[in-house]
């Protein structure tokens, strides 16, 4: 699982990435344990403890390149009563799990009784808080939901195309990796920021939904 952001903001922001990337993990795990796979608890992943999800190299990259990702969740397909299906539900785990944090998250922002950014950031260091950390977990839930390998969204895409669109399902788990690094350098090294573009939408209609900030 990936994820980007600017490392001024990525510092400050370390403990809620952290957890929100960490919860995401463990959400994969539990998840395939309970449909029957313990291969990832076997290795120790069932846990919210950081050092069991975190890659050193993706970790480094986080804070010094600005995008990185956590070590993915073993997960033996065999081991499940309905592979296909099942395998889906292991992959929304992680996105949907992302997606309860920044409900939580937006339910207590809407305490606060503030209705837009400005607003909020008048409020002192709670709500700004509140902000990222709702922020940071739509983004990562929909990030993630893109059907493109290594992302959790290209395996719910095969699982629902692959009996019926082989050859596209093949095409993209071929192609996918180097499009979606292609779509990051890009943004990384020019001001065409394609995933901003497709992130922002989903996350101003969240933050409404879930906050009430717009």
């Amino acid at each position: 699982m990936l994820f980007r952001l600017p490392l001024d903001v990525l510092i400050l922001l370390l403990p809620t990435l952290l957890f929100a990337l960490c919860f995401h993990e463990f959400s994969h795990a539990w998840v395939a344990y309970k449909l029957g796979d313990d291969t990832a608890a076997r290795m120790g992943r069932l846990t919210l403890n950081p050092i069991a999800h975190l890659d050193p190299v993706g970790a480094l990259m986080i804070l010094f390149v600005g995008f990185g990702w956590a070590k993915p969740v073993p997960v033996n397909p065999f081991n499940l009563r309905n592979m296909r299906l099942d395998m889906m539900k292991v992959a929304f785990a992680g996105p949907l799990s992302n997606l309860l944090l920044a409900l939580v998250g937006g339910l207590l922002l809407r305490l606060t009784g503030y209705t837009t950014y400005f607003e909020a950031s008048l409020g002192g260091s709670i709500p700004l808080l509140l902000i990222w950390f709702v922020q940071i977990n739509i983004m990562l839930a929909v990030f993630n939901l893109i059907p493109l390998p290594p992302l959790d969204g290209s395996r719910i895409f095969s699982g629902l195309l692959e009996h019926k669109y082989p050859d596209l399902v093949h095409n993209l788990q071929v192609f996918g990796p180097r499009i979606l690094l292609g779509v990051i350098v890009l943004g990384y090294f020019t001001n065409i920021h394609i995933l901003g573009w497709f992130l922002q939408p989903f996350l101003n209609i969240f933050m409404y939904l879930f906050a009430g900030i717009h």
